[in-house]
Protein backbone atom coordinates (compact mmCIF):
# COMPACT_ATOMS: atom_id res chain seq x y z
CA UNK A 1 0.00 0.00 0.00
CA UNK A 2 2.94 2.15 1.11
CA UNK A 3 4.91 2.13 -2.56
CA UNK A 4 4.56 4.45 -5.34
CA UNK A 5 1.91 3.73 -7.87
CA UNK A 6 -1.06 5.32 -9.53
CA UNK A 7 -3.11 1.75 -9.54
CA UNK A 8 -6.74 2.40 -7.82
CA UNK A 9 -6.49 1.74 -4.14
CA UNK A 10 -9.08 0.16 -2.44
CA UNK A 11 -9.96 0.49 1.32
CA UNK A 12 -12.00 -1.10 3.72
CA UNK A 13 -13.53 1.25 6.51
CA UNK A 14 -14.86 -1.04 9.54
CA UNK A 15 -17.12 2.21 11.92
CA UNK A 16 -17.93 1.03 15.22
CA UNK A 17 -20.97 3.06 17.06
CA UNK A 18 -20.61 6.14 18.67
CA UNK A 19 -17.54 7.07 16.27
CA UNK A 20 -17.01 10.85 15.58
CA UNK A 21 -18.04 11.94 12.27
CA UNK A 22 -15.42 14.23 11.91
CA UNK A 23 -13.20 11.06 12.71
CA UNK A 24 -14.61 9.00 9.22
CA UNK A 25 -14.30 12.79 7.32
CA UNK A 26 -10.17 12.38 8.27
CA UNK A 27 -10.00 9.00 6.09
CA UNK A 28 -12.35 9.74 3.21
CA UNK A 29 -12.01 13.59 2.42
CA UNK A 30 -8.11 13.58 1.83
CA UNK A 31 -8.64 10.10 -0.26
CA UNK A 32 -11.86 12.35 -2.07
CA UNK A 33 -9.67 15.58 -2.32
CA UNK A 34 -7.25 12.96 -4.06
CA UNK A 35 -9.36 11.95 -6.48
CA UNK A 36 -10.68 15.21 -7.12
CA UNK A 37 -7.24 17.05 -7.89
CA UNK A 38 -6.01 13.97 -10.06
CA UNK A 39 -9.12 13.63 -12.03
CA UNK A 40 -9.13 10.09 -11.76
CA UNK A 41 -10.53 7.52 -9.17
CA UNK A 42 -7.06 6.80 -6.95
CA UNK A 43 -9.10 5.76 -3.96
CA UNK A 44 -12.33 3.99 -3.18
CA UNK A 45 -13.57 3.08 0.04
CA UNK A 46 -16.49 0.59 1.61
CA UNK A 47 -17.83 1.51 4.34
CA UNK A 48 -18.64 -1.66 7.29
CA UNK A 49 -20.33 -1.74 10.72
CA UNK A 50 -19.86 -5.07 12.50
CA UNK A 51 -23.25 -6.23 11.42
CA UNK A 52 -24.00 -4.49 8.45
CA UNK A 53 -27.02 -1.94 9.72
CA UNK A 54 -26.13 1.75 9.71
CA UNK A 55 -24.24 2.87 12.82
CA UNK A 56 -25.30 6.23 15.10
CA UNK A 57 -21.78 8.38 15.25
CA UNK A 58 -21.78 10.65 18.10
CA UNK A 59 -23.85 13.66 16.27
CA UNK A 60 -26.56 11.10 16.26
CA UNK A 61 -26.07 10.83 12.49
CA UNK A 62 -26.48 7.38 11.37
CA UNK A 63 -23.98 6.11 8.60
CA UNK A 64 -24.91 3.40 6.41
CA UNK A 65 -23.07 0.21 5.50
CA UNK A 66 -22.31 -1.08 2.56
CA UNK A 67 -22.49 -4.24 3.86
CA UNK A 68 -21.08 -6.54 7.58
CA UNK A 69 -17.89 -7.02 8.33
CA UNK A 70 -16.74 -10.45 8.04
CA UNK A 71 -13.36 -12.59 8.22
CA UNK A 72 -13.68 -12.83 4.79
CA UNK A 73 -10.70 -13.59 2.55
CA UNK A 74 -9.95 -10.10 1.53
CA UNK A 75 -6.24 -8.30 1.03
CA UNK A 76 -7.71 -4.18 1.11
CA UNK A 77 -6.43 -2.22 3.73
CA UNK A 78 -8.54 -2.33 6.97
CA UNK A 79 -9.13 1.05 8.52
CA UNK A 80 -10.63 0.17 12.24
CA UNK A 81 -12.58 3.48 13.46
CA UNK A 82 -13.98 3.94 16.73
CA UNK A 83 -14.25 7.12 18.79
CA UNK A 84 -15.96 6.40 22.47
CA UNK A 85 -17.38 3.02 24.18
CA UNK A 86 -15.44 1.12 22.24
CA UNK A 87 -15.34 -2.03 24.57
CA UNK A 88 -19.40 -2.15 23.62
CA UNK A 89 -18.07 -3.48 20.38
CA UNK A 90 -15.01 -5.34 20.78
CA UNK A 91 -17.08 -8.73 21.51
CA UNK A 92 -15.00 -11.93 21.36
CA UNK A 93 -16.70 -12.50 17.79
CA UNK A 94 -15.05 -9.06 16.13
CA UNK A 95 -11.36 -9.76 17.79
CA UNK A 96 -11.87 -13.12 16.26
CA UNK A 97 -12.34 -11.76 12.99
CA UNK A 98 -10.10 -9.50 13.30
CA UNK A 99 -7.04 -11.76 14.01
CA UNK A 100 -8.13 -14.10 11.09
CA UNK A 101 -8.67 -10.74 8.32
CA UNK A 102 -5.04 -9.63 9.90
CA UNK A 103 -3.52 -13.23 7.68
CA UNK A 104 -4.92 -12.02 4.81
CA UNK A 105 -5.20 -8.10 4.95
CA UNK A 106 -1.82 -5.66 3.38
CA UNK A 107 -2.57 -3.49 6.03
CA UNK A 108 -4.50 -3.19 9.45
CA UNK A 109 -4.91 0.48 10.25
CA UNK A 110 -6.06 1.77 14.38
CA UNK A 111 -8.12 4.84 13.58
CA UNK A 112 -8.27 6.58 17.03
CA UNK A 113 -9.96 4.59 19.51
CA UNK A 114 -9.29 1.85 16.80
CA UNK A 115 -5.90 1.34 18.07
CA UNK A 116 -7.61 -0.17 21.42
CA UNK A 117 -9.46 -2.98 19.21
CA UNK A 118 -6.40 -3.89 17.54
CA UNK A 119 -4.52 -4.10 21.13
CA UNK A 120 -7.34 -6.19 22.26
CA UNK A 121 -7.32 -8.63 19.29
CA UNK A 122 -3.08 -8.51 20.11
CA UNK A 123 -2.60 -7.31 16.34
CA UNK A 124 0.08 -5.19 17.98
CA UNK A 125 2.03 -7.10 20.33
CA UNK A 126 5.83 -5.99 20.09
CA UNK A 127 4.94 -2.80 17.37
CA UNK A 128 5.00 0.85 18.18
CA UNK A 129 1.65 2.21 17.99
CA UNK A 130 -0.05 5.70 19.10
CA UNK A 131 -3.20 6.45 20.77
CA UNK A 132 -5.07 9.80 21.79
CA UNK A 133 -3.28 11.39 24.41
CA UNK A 134 -5.95 11.44 26.88
CA UNK A 135 -5.57 7.22 27.13
CA UNK A 136 -1.85 7.21 26.59
CA UNK A 137 -1.32 6.07 30.24
CA UNK A 138 -4.05 3.80 30.55
CA UNK A 139 -3.37 1.80 27.34
CA UNK A 140 0.69 1.93 27.99
CA UNK A 141 -0.38 0.16 31.74
CA UNK A 142 -3.38 -2.16 29.79
CA UNK A 143 -0.76 -3.66 26.82
CA UNK A 144 2.91 -3.06 27.89
CA UNK A 145 3.13 -5.94 25.11
CA UNK A 146 2.86 -2.70 22.39
CA UNK A 147 5.49 -0.01 22.42
CA UNK A 148 3.22 3.17 23.15
CA UNK A 149 4.89 6.65 21.92
CA UNK A 150 3.04 10.28 22.19
CA UNK A 151 2.82 10.24 18.00
CA UNK A 152 0.70 12.34 15.62
CA UNK A 153 0.11 8.99 13.76
CA UNK A 154 2.69 5.54 13.09
CA UNK A 155 3.59 3.20 10.67
CA UNK A 156 5.14 -0.06 12.08
CA UNK A 157 5.02 -2.51 8.83
CA UNK A 158 1.57 -3.58 8.49
CA UNK A 159 0.19 -1.57 11.71
CA UNK A 160 -1.10 1.91 11.42
CA UNK A 161 -2.26 3.92 14.18
CA UNK A 162 -3.39 7.54 15.36
CA UNK A 163 -4.13 9.55 17.62
CA UNK A 164 -7.09 11.41 16.65
CA UNK A 165 -9.46 13.05 13.70
CA UNK A 166 -6.50 15.67 12.79
CA UNK A 167 -3.73 13.38 13.03
CA UNK A 168 -5.46 10.78 10.65
CA UNK A 169 -5.47 13.32 8.01
CA UNK A 170 -1.65 13.75 8.42
CA UNK A 171 -1.73 9.68 7.93
CA UNK A 172 -3.88 9.99 4.95
CA UNK A 173 -1.91 12.83 3.51
CA UNK A 174 1.50 10.71 4.22
CA UNK A 175 -0.09 7.67 2.59
CA UNK A 176 -1.09 9.88 -0.63
CA UNK A 177 2.97 11.49 -0.26
CA UNK A 178 4.01 7.83 -0.33
CA UNK A 179 1.97 6.27 -3.26
CA UNK A 180 1.21 9.54 -6.03
CA UNK A 181 4.57 11.84 -4.41
CA UNK A 182 5.06 15.07 -2.46
CA UNK A 183 3.49 17.51 -4.97
CA UNK A 184 -0.19 15.87 -4.48
CA UNK A 185 0.07 15.24 -1.09
CA UNK A 186 0.50 19.23 -1.22
CA UNK A 187 -2.68 20.00 -3.36
CA UNK A 188 -4.75 18.24 -1.14
CA UNK A 189 -3.67 19.91 2.46
CA UNK A 190 -4.43 22.97 0.66
CA UNK A 191 -7.79 21.66 1.08
CA UNK A 192 -7.61 21.63 4.71
CA UNK A 193 -6.82 25.23 5.52
CA UNK A 194 -7.57 25.32 8.84
CA UNK A 195 -4.30 26.97 11.21
CA UNK A 196 -4.87 28.35 14.75
CA UNK A 197 -3.35 31.80 14.83
CA UNK A 198 -3.28 34.93 17.09
CA UNK A 199 -6.16 37.25 16.36
CA UNK A 200 -3.54 40.19 16.72
CA UNK A 201 -1.25 38.40 14.01
CA UNK A 202 -0.93 40.15 10.66
CA UNK A 203 0.84 37.48 8.63
CA UNK A 204 -1.84 36.06 6.53
CA UNK A 205 -1.87 31.93 6.28
CA UNK A 206 0.09 30.80 3.40
CA UNK A 207 -2.50 28.70 0.66
CA UNK A 208 0.40 25.81 0.46
CA UNK A 209 0.71 25.75 4.58
CA UNK A 210 -3.11 24.94 5.09
CA UNK A 211 -2.78 21.46 6.28
CA UNK A 212 0.85 21.13 7.09
CA UNK A 213 2.27 21.54 10.41
CA UNK A 214 4.32 24.95 10.44
CA UNK A 215 5.83 24.97 13.44
CA UNK A 216 8.43 27.71 12.75
CA UNK A 217 7.50 31.23 11.29
CA UNK A 218 10.77 31.20 9.68
CA UNK A 219 9.07 28.26 7.92
CA UNK A 220 6.07 29.92 7.09
CA UNK A 221 7.94 32.96 5.76
CA UNK A 222 10.08 30.87 3.51
CA UNK A 223 6.84 29.24 1.75
CA UNK A 224 5.45 32.94 1.36
CA UNK A 225 8.64 33.86 -0.25
CA UNK A 226 8.12 31.18 -2.47
CA UNK A 227 4.60 31.03 -3.55
CA UNK A 228 5.52 35.31 -4.53
CA UNK A 229 7.97 33.89 -6.65
CA UNK A 230 6.91 31.17 -8.85
CA UNK A 231 7.47 32.71 -12.31
CA UNK A 232 11.40 33.52 -11.32
CA UNK A 233 12.27 31.12 -8.89
CA UNK A 234 14.38 32.53 -6.10
CA UNK A 235 17.78 31.00 -4.87
CA UNK A 236 17.01 28.86 -1.39
CA UNK A 237 20.04 31.06 -0.21
CA UNK A 238 18.60 34.20 -1.02
CA UNK A 239 15.23 33.14 0.86
CA UNK A 240 17.26 31.36 3.64
CA UNK A 241 19.09 35.20 4.08
CA UNK A 242 15.49 36.69 4.08
CA UNK A 243 13.61 34.66 6.97
CA UNK A 244 17.36 35.21 8.90
CA UNK A 245 18.96 32.05 8.64
CA UNK A 246 21.68 29.70 7.04
CA UNK A 247 20.86 27.74 4.22
CA UNK A 248 21.71 24.72 5.89
CA UNK A 249 19.31 26.07 8.95
CA UNK A 250 16.67 26.11 6.80
CA UNK A 251 16.98 22.68 5.22
CA UNK A 252 16.72 21.16 8.53
CA UNK A 253 14.10 23.87 9.68
CA UNK A 254 12.10 22.14 6.76
CA UNK A 255 12.68 18.62 7.17
CA UNK A 256 11.78 18.95 10.90
CA UNK A 257 8.19 21.04 10.37
CA UNK A 258 6.91 19.42 7.11
CA UNK A 259 9.20 16.47 6.47
CA UNK A 260 10.60 17.56 3.12
CA UNK A 261 13.68 19.89 2.22
CA UNK A 262 12.99 23.20 0.82
CA UNK A 263 13.44 22.70 -3.10
CA UNK A 264 11.27 19.86 -2.63
CA UNK A 265 8.57 21.70 -1.32
CA UNK A 266 9.12 24.64 -3.60
CA UNK A 267 9.09 22.43 -6.97
CA UNK A 268 5.74 21.27 -5.63
CA UNK A 269 4.75 24.64 -5.58
CA UNK A 270 5.55 25.33 -9.00
CA UNK A 271 4.30 21.85 -10.55
CA UNK A 272 1.16 21.95 -8.40
CA UNK A 273 1.21 25.57 -9.91
CA UNK A 274 1.79 24.67 -13.52
CA UNK A 275 -0.42 21.72 -13.44
CA UNK A 276 -3.79 23.58 -12.51
CA UNK A 277 -2.88 25.75 -15.71
CA UNK A 278 -2.23 22.77 -17.46
CA UNK A 279 -5.93 21.95 -16.43
CA UNK A 280 -7.81 24.96 -16.80
CA UNK A 281 -6.48 26.91 -19.21
CA UNK A 282 -5.63 26.24 -23.00
CA UNK A 283 -2.24 28.14 -22.53
CA UNK A 284 0.83 26.26 -24.56
CA UNK A 285 2.97 24.46 -22.72
CA UNK A 286 5.64 26.61 -23.31
CA UNK A 287 3.65 29.58 -21.71
CA UNK A 288 2.97 27.46 -18.72
CA UNK A 289 6.84 26.91 -18.63
CA UNK A 290 7.57 30.32 -18.14
CA UNK A 291 4.70 31.20 -15.85
CA UNK A 292 6.18 28.44 -13.07
CA UNK A 293 10.03 29.27 -13.40
CA UNK A 294 10.89 26.69 -15.74
CA UNK A 295 13.89 27.52 -18.33
CA UNK A 296 12.05 25.13 -21.06
CA UNK A 297 8.94 23.09 -22.33
CA UNK A 298 11.11 19.91 -22.38
CA UNK A 299 12.44 20.81 -18.92
CA UNK A 300 9.00 21.15 -17.82
CA UNK A 301 7.81 18.16 -19.56
CA UNK A 302 10.35 16.10 -17.62
CA UNK A 303 9.50 17.20 -14.27
CA UNK A 304 5.63 17.05 -14.76
CA UNK A 305 6.33 13.32 -15.98
CA UNK A 306 8.37 12.54 -12.81
CA UNK A 307 5.89 13.99 -10.14
CA UNK A 308 2.32 13.13 -12.11
CA UNK A 309 3.68 9.69 -13.99
CA UNK A 310 1.88 11.56 -17.07
CA UNK A 311 2.80 14.29 -19.55
CA UNK A 312 0.91 17.73 -19.24
CA UNK A 313 -0.53 16.78 -22.81
CA UNK A 314 -1.66 12.94 -21.52
CA UNK A 315 -3.41 15.17 -18.51
CA UNK A 316 -5.21 17.77 -20.38
CA UNK A 317 -6.54 14.88 -23.53
CA UNK A 318 -7.53 12.33 -19.99
CA UNK A 319 -9.59 15.19 -18.50
CA UNK A 320 -10.93 16.47 -21.73
CA UNK A 321 -14.52 16.48 -21.86
CA UNK A 322 -16.54 16.28 -24.80
CA UNK A 323 -18.90 19.36 -24.62
CA UNK A 324 -22.25 18.24 -25.57
CA UNK A 325 -24.10 20.55 -27.78
CA UNK A 326 -27.57 22.21 -26.24
CA UNK A 327 -30.73 21.04 -26.93
CA UNK A 328 -32.38 22.97 -30.50
CA UNK A 329 -35.28 24.34 -28.91
CA UNK A 330 -36.75 24.50 -32.72
CA UNK A 331 -36.56 20.65 -32.77
CA UNK A 332 -39.23 20.40 -29.92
Amino acid sequence: MLTRSNDRLDLDLLVLPETNLILLASVIEPMRGANRIAGSELYRWRLLTPDGAPVLTTSGIPVPAAGAFSAAREDAPLFVLASYNWRQSATATLKMQLSQAARRRSVIAGIESGTWLLAESSLLDRLTATIHWEDFEDFSLAYPQVKAVKDRFVIDGKRLTTAGPLPTVDLMLEIIRQRQGYSLALEVSRLFSYEQVSFHNESQLSPSAAGLSMRDPRVASAVRLMEEHIEQPVMLSRIAKRVGVSARHLQGLFQESIGAPPHVHYLALRLNAARRKVIETKASFADIAAATGFNSASAFARSYRASFSESPSDTRRRLRRPVTPAPDSRSA
